[in-house]
């Protein structure tokens, strides 16, 4: 037996807690990200990490506008799903085109070649491939995620509008 469809009160409560708690991740992590590449003197990696934080802003200020219930808020976190998936993608092209070898300690220097020369490869086609593989790993995870995220918001829209007409949060004065 299913059970009853959560009250719009709920669901809305469900997609504030949520939005909030994805929302500080991503800004938190492109922030990061955007930093360390900066350190690294990699602008084009440090743009992307900066692409991210503001989607993660972008979702935090549609937290913020449902928070002072206006359904304006839900169009916000929703698109900040689509624009992080860009992003995304966007790291994943950048890795793809700015292939460089990773520094490799002495310690695994050896293994890397066992495996490159089972493949039949040198060490560098190795991990060129190594590299295509993990993009395309983290392209295919995002497309999931980012995917399932935009479903859940869009379909929880109508509830979240219906909630707004009957909740009231307190305001900060």
């Amino acid at each position: 037996m299913r059970s009853p469809p959560l009250l719009p009160e709920e669901t809305l409560v469900r997609v504030l807690r949520l939005a909030k708690l994805d929302g500080i991740t991503v800004l938190v992590l492109g922030g990061v990200f955007a930093l360390m590449a900066a350190g690294n003197g990699q602008a084009p990696f440090a743009i992307v990490g900066l692409l991210a934080a503001g989607a993660g802003a972008i979702e935090l200020h549609g937290v913020g506008l449902l928070r002072r219930n206006l359904p304006a808020g839900m169009p916000w976190v929703f698109a900040s799903q689509p624009l992080l998936l860009l992003v995304i993608f966007g790291y994943c092209a950048l890795r793809l085109t700015h292939f460089e070898m990773p520094p490799i300690p002495d310690s695994l220097r050896e293994a890397a070649a066992a495996n490159a020369q089972a493949l039949g490869m040198t060490l560098e086609d190795y991990f060129r491939v190594m590299n295509r593989v993990s993009a395309g790993l983290v392209a295919a995870i995002a497309c999931a995620y980012q995917g399932w995220m935009a479903f859940y918001y869009w379909n929880r829209r109508r509830a979240v509008a219906q909630a707004l007409d009957t909740v009231v949060f307190e305001t900060e004065e």
